[in-house]
């Protein structure tokens, strides 16, 4: 058998490129091909001890929240509601038929200063039959017209009476339908997946606020407990089931958590340095309603809580995400390069969030702050009263929070990265495909030079010197 000739390696292209091992040293192992050559990157049992430690700050909390849930609601428990507590009104659903100006009495039929409906009751106790009513036109009354789905106050009295009924409300089920369905296919057009996960969890958001915290604060449970054990269990079912089981979504809701904590301590010194009570005229009438001992400062304090939970979410995940994609985009940062990057980021989200916090506390009190403007007060007299001071703490608290959420969750975030081990096969950079291929004197890809033609005599073609695989040479023994 002949020795075939060793022939010239091919270029890379298609399946016939044969790899060339690359040279080792004892103590230098092969270049991996997916990141730097330079031996950063953590090993897996780093990663392995962090998420460990992560669970074990984590599970206690998760586990606490699930007890305080069992211990505080109120099994067993009925809470009088309607007419049991005083409301003594049944909503009726009616279309106006008609609506015509007249007399709001029937002593003064010359004066046409109210609107007389005609309206047909869509349920209640005459269910198809129409009803009269005399509604004022004086500038703080609604507006009617032909056509409007209207709700009724039914006091329960003679069915047959007009004065057993008022009109009180439109029927606004539609229109709030039309905007939940917008709402939601606009997020799972841009989340999909995600988008629909975070549907979901704000579904069982509403179902743990409406199911546990004001059946457990009604039946007179302490409120700042309730909700510090409510938002608890929101943060793990919206980070975790929004976000998935990872160290980046355990390091979110371990900032979220400690920054949370911050602001019920905050709220509760200043609360009680500030001498606040709770009891404006809404939470008084609502107390003496129920005839239940309700802590109005406690109500107060779970306010601060439950509001400022949602602020955290979006600080927390905003600020792990970036730290995860700067230790993405390059693994060979340490914890105070992913700290002060990450920190930067987050100063310039902080400032427009605690922006937001404010104005949103400012256009929920605006009517009353419109009244105290007109009171003919001091500046200084109108912060300090009970209910401006209430909503100037909840403001002021909740930023402190946010602000405070920014570095403990960056310092988290980093702390946690750094020990991930590197992503997955990445392309590299051009300068990474010239060094390894200068230490280990290859070709590299990228920069291929391709040969010279050989030189072709003119009326000869020339069969390639090195033929596809599978064919042999002619002339040589296999």
């Amino acid at each position: 058998m002949t020795e075939r000739p060793p022939a010239a390696e091919p270029p890379a292209s298609g399946g016939g490129h044969r790899a060339r091992r690359r040279p080792t040293s004892p103590d230098r192992r092969p270049t991996s091909g997916h990141g730097h050559g330079h031996g950063h990157g953590p090993a897996d049992p780093a990663s392995k001890q962090v998420k460990r430690l992560l669970a074990i700050a984590l599970v206690p909390f998760a586990l606490a929240a699930i007890v305080g849930v069992l211990l505080l609601h109120p099994f067993g428990h009925e809470q009088r509601t309607g007419a049991d507590l005083g409301f003594g009104q049944h909503p009726v659903n009616g279309e106006v038929l008609s609506a015509v100006r007249g007399s709001c009495t029937a002593d003064a039929p010359g004066q046409d200063d109210c609107v007389v409906l005609d309206v047909r009751m869509q349920d209640g106790p005459r269910p198809g039959e129409g009803i009269e009513q005399v509604v004022p036109t004086d500038p703080g009354s609604p507006r009617f017209a032909v056509g409007d789905q209207v709700v009724l106050s039914y006091s329960g009295a003679d069915a047959h009476d007009p004065s057993s009924y008022q009109v009180v409300d439109f029927q606004r089920g539609t229109p709030l339908l039309v905007l939940a369905l917008v709402f939601a296919a606009a997020v799972l057009v841009l989340g999909r997946w995600q988008g629909l996960s975070a549907l979901i969890a704000l579904g069982l958001s509403l179902v743990v606020l409406v199911g546990f915290v004001l059946p457990a604060v009604l039946a007179g449970e302490d409120p700042l407990l309730v909700a510090v054990v409510g938002a608890g269990l929101i943060m793990f079912i919206a980070l975790y089931l929004t976000h998935g089981f990872s160290a980046r979504t355990s390091t979110a809701v371990l900032g979220t958590m400690l920054s949370l904590a911050l602001i019920g301590v905050l709220s509760a010194v200043f609360a009680a340095a500030t001498k606040l009570t709770g009891l404006d005229e809404d939470t008084s009438s609502l107390i003496g309603l129920i005839g239940a001992p309700i802590d109005a400062r406690g109500l107060l304090l779970a306010g601060v809580v439950i509001g400022a939970l949602g602020v955290l979410d979006d600080v927390t995940v905003t600020q792990t995400s970036a730290v995860w994609e700067l230790r993405k985009a390059n693994p060979s940062l340490t914890w105070r390069q992913l700290y002060s990057s990450g920190l930067q980021i987050g100063r310039d989200h902080v400032s427009s969030a605690v922006n937001t916090l404010v104005l949103a506390y400012a256009g929920t009190a605006l009517p009353m702050l419109m009244a105290y403007a007109l009171s003919g007060r001091s500046f200084g007299e109108i912060v300090s009263s009970q209910a401006v001071a209430q909503e100037v703490v909840r403001t002021l608290v909740g930023s402190i929070g946010l602000v405070a959420a920014v570095p403990i969750t960056t310092a988290i975030a980093a702390a946690v990265a750094v020990r991930e081990p590197a992503a997955g096969p990445h392309r590299t950079s051009v300068a990474d495909r010239v060094e390894r291929a200068a230490a280990t004197s290859a070709e590299s890809p990228t920069l291929r030079r391709r040969p010279p033609p050989p030189h072709r005599p003119p009326g000869r073609v020339q069969r390639p010197e090195n033929p596809p695989p599978g064919r042999g040479r002619q002339g040589s023994t296999g």
